[in-house]
């Protein structure tokens, strides 16, 4: 029985268990005010092992950055009669997450197999779930593919190849750009070794990116007490139109 036992657990144990994540981010809190043009994440560890290094394949390094998830509906725009642009169509992808940024030491497709692709959910297109879309319209691929290329426009998401510095086999750094237009809430900064196109560890901490000053304010009083920021909304437009009005009519005398 205990020889049974021992082979269990010899063939479940990882081939590289003694080879492991240790890592760390320059600030794990980010706040956005109103004159937040963006910032960076300098992201940095080593590996530890506890004994050398196996042979074949060099270690890769892969860090992903991700904002919250969240449900987002894709619609597509056809012109009628020539001259008017409207929705013809629409698919609600389940999951997206708001901010998406991954950098390697290597090509992607070089340093990570299709099935841990799929189970680590690593590339831009398996980290947005759209199964529950596929199932609805038979065309999320084309819906996602739309979403992917309008977050990329707007600096969301992004791959950059080979912008993971590793030295030694061991020591490794990277910057993540965040840019100005970023949602708040809960980042899941990730970081996986992989030799030979597998995944050999996975380390993850979190990145808190949350309002400050009269952007915090206003961000709870919306969410918070929903009919007392409509009601200042309003006061403020009635505000504002009648200064407007009262300048104009100045000028005019």
């Amino acid at each position: 029985m205990l020889r049974y036992i021992a082979l269990f657990l010899l063939f479940a144990l990882p081939l590289d268990a003694g080879e492991e994540i240790i890592a760390d981010l320059s600030q794990s809190r980010v706040g956005i005010s109103a004159t937040f043009d963006g910032s960076d994440i300098l992201i940095f560890g080593a590996i530890s092992r506890d004994a050398p290094a196996p042979g074949g394949s060099p270690l890769q390094v892969v860090v992903s950055v991700s904002g919250p998830l969240e449900p987002v509906t894709v619609r597509r725009k056809d012109k009628r009669a020539g001259i008017i642009w409207v929705n013809s169509a629409s698919v609600l992808i389940d999951e997206a997450p708001s901010f998406y940024s991954v950098a390697t030491t290597a090509p992607l497709k070089e340093i990570l197999s299709d099935e841990a692709d799929l189970k680590y959910k690593v590339s831009i297109r398996r980290a947005i779930e759209s199964i529950g879309a596929q199932i609805a319209s038979g065309h999320a691929a084309e819906f996602t593919e739309a979403l992917i290329r309008i977050r990329t426009n707007n600096n969301l998401y992004h791959v950059r190849e080979g912008a993971v510095e590793l030295k030694s086999g061991t020591l490794f750094s990277t910057s993540i750009d965040l840019p100005s237009n970023l949602t708040a809430g809960v980042y899941t900064a990730r970081i996986l070794i992989t030799r030979d196109k597998q995944v050999v560890d996975v380390f993850e901490t979190k990145l808190d990116i949350h309002k400050v000053g009269l952007e915090r304010w206003l961000y709870n009083l919306a969410h918070e007490n929903a009919l007392y920021y409509g009601l200042m909304s309003l006061f403020i437009a009635i505000v504002a139109g009648w200064a407007a009005s009262a300048v104009f009519s100045y000028f005019k005398r």
